[in-house]
């Protein structure tokens, strides 16, 4: 029989924890990795992988994370499965005793996000979201230097990403540019998957204020049901707006910017890289430092110190996830606006475009874009009025 580590008195438990993964292929790989070391390390205990393909893994292997959870009894579960399968799985491994680092997006809906806080609660899990850059040091200084007055009264918040996907990146799973697999919303698309960092941390930046009003331009460039394309902005309730430009068609590649303007002056941060710019500095500079979430989470278990990304600082990106699932369908930009490329075809200059679109701020369509057209609206729920 295997013996448990020694429970402390405030409940939480001593020695290294059993950790396992569901979902070990694309992003999964990594954390497999990560966990890999953390074992080396004396950290942890890497116990199993879930994951119905034949991944190569250094621990056993089951079909099913239910199988896992029964067969390993882990103390904290890595979710990396496609988003509409975290609901059932986080569920399962809460029920089972586990903690969780469940990949972003966390959940479809405010209904399921409201469930999964049900569960935590009722069996006292924690659950810390895969957001990663919530973790950057760059993000705490700017945070201090907004709270400081260093950029006077901040009057927007603005996000900006221009990528490159090839074609071919929409056939790496069955739920890639999809709006609905197995009869439920997908949650694909530039906005909430790929560029889901850049509005975290927007929404982050701007406060704890709720979103009241979405309005969104979704454009498509191949057969897809998702947008590669998109301006989106929020108003929030006593708060600066937030807005997006984003492109995953690019030709030229902007790693991602939130530009924060205020009324003594403008800061950016690129948050894939962590440099940032403060008022009054010429160029971006590195701010070294980030915590690592699931490190973050086992001294949460250890220590009871806060969570860096707990589920219930997500309610918000969820709340826009959910309003986006209900947008009408992404236009398709007319191919005289596309330059062809190997694999695939990038809208013309559009960094330049999301740039601009940036600093103004502005949607596509405020800018005289000879493709874009007028965006969709949509009220947001309240927090009240989401349950």
């Amino acid at each position: 029989m295997r013996s448990r580590p020694v429970r402390r008195a405030r409940g939480r438990w001593t020695g290294a924890p059993r950790v396992a993964l569901a979902g070990a292929a694309g992003h999964g790989t990594w954390h497999l990795g990560h966990l890999v070391e953390l074992t080396a390390q004396g950290r942890v205990t890497f116990v199993g992988v879930a994951d119905p393909q034949p991944v190569p893994t250094p621990v056993p292997r089951f079909d099913d994370h239910r199988d896992l959870l029964a067969a390993t009894r882990p103390d904290v579960l890595v979710i990396c499965t496609p988003p509409h399968t975290h609901l059932p799985i986080a569920r399962d491994a809460a029920e089972a005793g586990c903690d969780l680092l469940l990949e972003k997006p966390p959940v479809l809906s405010l209904a399921e996000h409201a469930e999964l806080t049900t569960v935590l609660d009722a069996t006292g899990r924690a659950c810390q979201v895969g957001f990663q850059a919530l973790g950057s040091s760059a993000l705490s200084r700017l945070l201090a230097a907004i709270a400081a007055g260093t950029l006077g009264q901040v009057t927007g918040v603005s996000a900006v990403g221009a990528w490159w996907r090839p074609d071919s990146y929409y056939s790496r799973t069955p739920w890639a540019g999809r709006r609905m697999v197995d009869g439920r919303p997908a949650l694909d698309g530039a906005v909430v998957n790929p560029f889901a960092h850049a509005l975290m941390q927007a929404l982050v930046i701007a406060g704890d204020a709720a979103v009241t009003h979405l309005a969104v331009e979704r454009y498509r460039t191949l057969s897809i049901e998702v947008d590669d394309t998109a301006g989106l902005r929020l108003a929030l309730a006593g708060a600066p707006p937030v807005t997006m430009a984003v492109s995953l068609r690019s030709a030229e590649v902007i790693p991602g910017e939130i530009l924060v303007t205020g009324t003594a002056g403008t800061a950016a941060l690129e948050y894939p890289t962590d440099r940032l710019r403060l008022p009054g500095e010429s160029a971006l500079e590195l701010v070294p430092g980030r915590v690592d979430l699931l490190g973050d989470l086992l001294d949460h278990r250890a220590l009871g110190t806060p969570l860096r990304a707990p589920l219930s600082a997500t309610a918000r990106f969820t709340a826009v996830a959910e309003a986006l699932c209900g947008a009408p369908d992404p236009v398709l930009i007319d191919p005289a606006h596309l330059v062809r490329r190997p694999d695939g075809a990038a809208v013309d200059a559009i960094a330049p475009l999301v740039r601009r679109a940036g600093a103004t701020p502005a949607l596509f369509h405020e800018l005289d874009v000879p493709w874009a057209t007028r965006p969709w609206h949509t009220a947001l729920p309240l927090p009240d009025d989401a349950g």
